[in-house]
């Protein structure tokens, strides 16, 4: 990942503006001092030098500023409250990494970084480069432009979250009425079905108690006739047991008529031929699970590209 220059100074400047406001802070020249003579008197702290990052007491800031190498050097002073714009523009010029006594003045525009005049002399004699300070207006402008179509970004971002959460909601609306279509076909074809199993089974219970009742007639004159039999023949036996010789000649006759008319089964024969053997069948279409789905209905789903 590259440096991020300009992050790393904010970091700094907020620490630099912690340590501004300390008020218990030693001066670090004199700790020096009191660590080669073994002495013990050390100031506090009253300033603190932006590019020797050290804390100094008024003393030593006193004669920090008459030295040659540092008489330019930014004292902030310790215990105030420090504005981060002002120690911005207080903040000494950063160094080059590769150079590092050497301040950065030159762009060059060919690499698009900026240099020290080593870094020039070593690696970029041979490109088109431009003190810092003629470029930086044709640089704030170029960044002015990017922060503008940046802007003009993040707008249509927002137009397009916007189309996004209208075609999210049009989009449930449509789910919701799909779905409220399918349940109230399912409830239409349950309806259907239930209406046409009841009148089925009522057909189907007419039939049978129809069926039932014809049988039970059948069954009943087939009954009486095997009753009347069963009686004749006991009568019968009871003449032949227990009758005597004139019994049985005056009675034959009747009971030979009555046994004729007992074994005419003609009239129960044809009562049973008309009654047949009823078949109830249960006749309906075939179909598969294709088939059904194909009655019931099916989705359709078109993804229709818009702003194209």
């Amino acid at each position: 990942m590259p440096k991020n220059f300009f992050v790393e100074k904010m970091v700094h400047i907020r620490e630099l503006l912690t340590r501004a406001e300390v008020r218990s802070t030693l001066c670090d020249t004199c700790t020096y001092g009191a660590e080669e003579s073994k002495a013990a008197n050390i100031n506090s702290a009253t300033n603190f030098c932006l590019k020797c990052q050290e804390n100094l007491c008024q003393s030593c800031s006193i004669s920090h500023q008459k030295q040659k190498m540092s008489r330019d050097h930014k004292l902030i002073q310790i215990g105030d409250k420090v504005k981060p714009e002002d120690l911005y523009a207080q903040y000494p010029p950063a160094n080059c990494d590769k150079h590092t006594v050497e301040a950065l003045k030159i762009y060059c525009n060919d690499c698009h970084v900026v240099i020290c005049i080593m870094c020039y002399i070593k690696d970029h004699n041979a490109h088109k480069c431009s003190d810092i300070n003629e470029v930086v207006d044709e640089l704030q402008r170029e960044l002015t432009n990017d922060t503008d179509n940046v802007i003009i970004g993040v707008d249509r971002c927002k137009q397009m979250l916007l189309n996004l959460n209208r075609e999210k909601k049009r989009f449930s609306e449509e789910i919701s009425r799909i779905e409220h279509k399918i349940r109230e076909r399912a409830k239409r074809l349950k309806d259907l079905i239930e209406t046409n199993k009841q009148s089925l089974l009522r057909e189907l219970i007419s039939v049978k108690n129809k069926r039932s009742k014809e049988m039970r007639a059948a069954y009943e004159e087939i009954e009486r006739n095997m009753i009347a039999m069963e009686s004749f023949r006991k009568y019968v036996c009871e003449i032949r047991e227990k009758g005597t010789p004139c019994d049985i000649a005056r009675s034959a006759s009747s009971l030979h008529d009555r046994a004729e008319e007992l074994l005419v089964f003609d009239a129960i024969q044809h009562t049973l031929d008309d009654f047949g053997q009823a078949k109830v069948t249960f006749a309906s279409p075939s179909f598969d699970a294709d088939d059904f789905r194909e009655s019931f209905g099916s989705l359709q789903v078109k993804i229709l590209m818009l702003g194209r």
